[in-house]
């Protein structure tokens, strides 16, 4: 049987780690949680591959580094309340409950909020909140969120998740047309009706789809 924690303290070492990222909580919650569980059987072997993957219903799960690099851009403490906008299989929001408090994530797709949920109670991950729905709208009965996490691209951050941020907190997201490279930007709330936008690197993802 396949070793996966060799293959998971690799990923960590030549992928993560050698990158630049050395938050030891957040390396510390990659080499824990089983990546290989959050993809089909039949592509478990290629779970800790330096690239995207196809999951069900026609999305993909992030490549490990920008999965690591948007949680550590968006400086997650263990007293944290995070939102995430886009589940997808359920791999960021996995990661993310071994470093935070809480995690709200929300899934447009029921098939994939279904298994992200499932694979959170098997996992006994049970600081995961997983809802079915239109993650622009955020999700305003428990805001406000120290960070939030946009796994898809809009051409201008939602309002709603910009009012739910906490002062202080800080939201990362892609920005971009949708058949272009987008921008990675973190958004910092500095005030009431204040923002700072700091622009981090060209990044790929899927057009964020709601209100």
């Amino acid at each position: 049987m396949r070793d996966f924690q060799v293959d998971r303290d690799r990923m960590v070492d030549r992928q993560i780690a050698s990158r630049g990222i050395t938050d030891p909580r957040l390396l510390a919650a990659l080499r824990m949680v089983p990546r290989e569980q959050f993809v089909s059987a039949d592509m478990a072997d290629y779970a800790y591959s330096d690239h995207a993957l196809a999951i069900e219903a026609g999305q993909t799960i992030s490549q490990p580094y920008i999965v690591a690099l948007m949680i550590a851009e968006a400086r997650i403490d263990a007293n944290a309340r995070v939102l995430e906008v886009g589940a997808g299989s359920g791999y960021a929001a996995a990661v993310m409950s071994r470093i935070a408090d809480h995690v709200f994530t929300i899934e447009r797709v029921p098939l994939l909020a279904d298994l992200a949920a499932m694979r959170m109670a098997e996992l006994g991950y049970d600081n995961v909140t997983v809802h079915a729905g239109d993650g622009t709208l955020g999700w305003p009965e428990e805001a406000p969120f120290d960070a939030i996490l946009v796994a898809a691209s809009g051409r201008i951050i939602p309002e709603p998740l910009k009012q739910q941020l906490a002062i202080g907190g800080r939201l990362v997201i892609p920005l971009g047309g949708h058949d272009d490279i987008q921008t990675l930007v973190r958004v910092t709330r500095t005030g009431a009706d204040s923002f700072a936008i700091a622009e981090l690197c060209a990044v790929r993802f899927v057009p964020l789809i709601g209100a």
